[in-house]
């Protein structure tokens, strides 16, 4: 039913197409940008469009960027002899947040998911598999989230990448600080013995 009329109505169900955004949330959204002033609903439409006709994928990394190289890849700081391969932008992001990682990352885009229809191809793995052909890389470490699909992802990147001579490594995942160990899982808790260190 159309209460608000045409215009207000299309607002909300664009909002709501989007993930993470629910009928309630659109129209939360859709009335807080109707309240704005011109110029801010202006500048925000701007910054959307700019985004979707500017941003590409970096040469290096994929990661995505206005540049032709993504800062990380452009900084001669980083270590570019160890790659970090994440599923997306946002991972990549997370890493960076930590402060603790001084390598590069390559962005795939994605995980293997042949219930979804994901297949090797679909992601950037052959952009992967090319630039280890162009330099020299000393380590791979695969950052693939810990479910059923980034698990698939790093498990058929190891078979593809140790033939290379590269070190491969995947990063651990086990019990989270502040958690509980009876609410963890059990694949979760033998990750984390298994990954056990000394102190």
């Amino acid at each position: 039913m159309n209460y608000y009329g045409q215009s207000v109505t299309r607002l909300i169900e664009e909002l709501a197409s989007l993930p993470g955004i629910g009928g309630k949330s659109a129209q939360r959204i859709a009335f807080h940008m109707i309240h704005m002033p011109k110029e801010k609903v202006r500048s925000l439409a701007e910054a959307m469009v700019d985004a979707r006709e500017n941003i590409k994928y970096c040469s290096i990394c994929c990661n995505l960027t206005d540049e032709d190289i993504c800062p990380v890849c452009s900084d001669d700081r980083r270590d570019s002899a160890t790659i970090m391969v994440v599923e997306s932008p946002r991972d990549m992001a997370a890493y960076e947040r930590t402060r603790q990682y001084q390598g590069v990352y390559h962005v795939l885009h994605g995980a293997i998911s042949p219930m979804a229809g994901v297949e090797p191809q679909d992601i950037k793995i052959r952009e992967l598999l090319l630039r280890l052909q162009q330099q020299e890389v000393d380590e791979v470490i695969l950052a693939t989230n810990p479910n059923v699909e980034g698990e698939a992802t790093a498990m058929y990147l190891g078979r593809l990448l140790k033939p290379l001579g590269v070190k491969v490594t995947r990063i651990a995942n086990g019990v989270p600080v502040g958690g509980d160990l009876e609410y963890v899982d059990e694949i979760t808790l033998s990750r984390a013995l298994e990954g056990r260190r000394e102190l």
